[in-house]
């Protein structure tokens, strides 16, 4: 069995409050109940209860993390630095990974709740009913990377213009027949938010958008390749695609490459976030690029700081949304289109 505290106050010869004060880094401990104490902690390998010392301290130092699909290589990508901020911090990441499935959301806070966790990141845009109403109810302190419309701290880029900037450049490389294969409109940042931004981008350069060339789906490469193939097999003229995730344009170019298509040569393509794979797949694809990095550790520093001020009475209640830089990322999916084709 292993050693307790008593344990070791007996082997020790002192109380067991001066072996908690010697463990927890009390004040006036003489150097020589240290040593007592230490040599018999050495001698009978204690450890200190984690649980009970979070209960002592009222702190657990762990950070409750829910991830949408942690085999996206975007997601996993920002997790990474995450997890390495918390690390250097002094904190230990508890990762729920909901595979897209916003009703594990609110099981996943609940048990959160339940562990004490001293602070919980959301990886996702989506929202229902039971999710607003945990946030809003709940003394945790969350940041999520996503602008969910209620009063929380959040960290993201601006989903809505870098979407307009991604149509912006197709149009003003001479196309006019664009498909979007955009998100899940339940989340607001990456569904929503992209559709928004694509349709807006359309309006204002006087381009017709048939509801034929919008296709709904879920991130992934699969996906994408499974809508480019419906769009392929509709007749719809598809002189350019958007994808709103780099994984469905990545499924988008594959599929066109097994029909025989050329990409850039026959459709342009460009996608969103700036992950990995898309410098990896060929051609290097043109994207929307994230700040990753600087995503990870931001929202890891604002959630330390809300920790630290939870009992501040000054700085509680008042919440930060930070809007981080992207920009447009040239790779070589995209060209400029033929004016001669253009008119056929």
């Amino acid at each position: 069995m292993s050693a307790k505290i008593k344990d070791v106050a007996r082997v020790a010869g002192v109380s067991v409050t001066s072996v908690s004060r010697v463990i927890n880094g009390g004040e006036h401990i003489s150097a020589k109940l240290e040593k007592k104490v230490r040599r018999a902690i050495e001698e009978l390998n204690y450890s200190p209860s984690l649980i009970a010392k979070s209960l002592k301290r009222n702190k657990t130092n762990l950070i409750g993390v829910i991830i949408p699909d942690i085999t996206s290589n975007f997601q996993a990508s920002i997790l990474s630095y995450i997890e390495d901020t918390a690390g250097k911090k002094g904190y230990n990441l508890l990762i729920s990974n909901i595979v897209e499935d916003t009703d594990k959301v609110v099981k996943y806070l609940n048990i959160y709740q339940e562990m004490r966790v001293d602070g919980i990141i959301l990886m996702h845009g989506k929202m229902n009913e039971d999710i607003r109403t945990f946030l809003e109810r709940t003394t945790i302190p969350v940041v999520t990377q996503a602008d969910l419309g209620i009063p929380l701290t959040s960290v993201h880029i601006d989903d809505y213009q870098g979407a307009y900037e991604a149509t912006s450049y197709l149009v003003n490389n001479g196309h006019r027949r664009i498909a979007m294969i955009t998100g899940d409109l339940r989340d607001i940042s990456a569904g929503k938010h992209r559709l928004e931004g694509f349709l807006a981008a359309c309006q204002h350069y006087q381009i017709e958008v048939d509801s034929s060339m919008i296709k709904y789906g879920d991130y992934k490469i699969n996906t994408g390749y499974r809508l480019m193939n419906e769009l392929l097999d509709e007749g719809s003229p598809v002189q350019a695609v958007f994808a709103a995730s780099d994984e469905m344009a990545v499924g988008a170019i594959n599929c066109l490459h097994d029909r025989g298509l050329s990409v850039p040569g026959d459709v342009s393509v460009i996608g969103f976030d700036g992950s990995q794979i898309a410098d990896i797949i060929k051609p290097a694809l043109t994207t929307i690029r994230q700040p990753i990095k600087q995503m990870g550790q931001v929202t890891v520093e604002l959630l330390l700081d809300l920790i630290e001020s939870v009992n501040d009475t000054i700085d509680a209640g008042k919440f930060k949304r930070v809007v981080l830089p992207h920009h447009l990322h040239v790779g070589s999916s995209c060209r400029k289109s033929d004016s001669d084709r253009e008119r056929n």
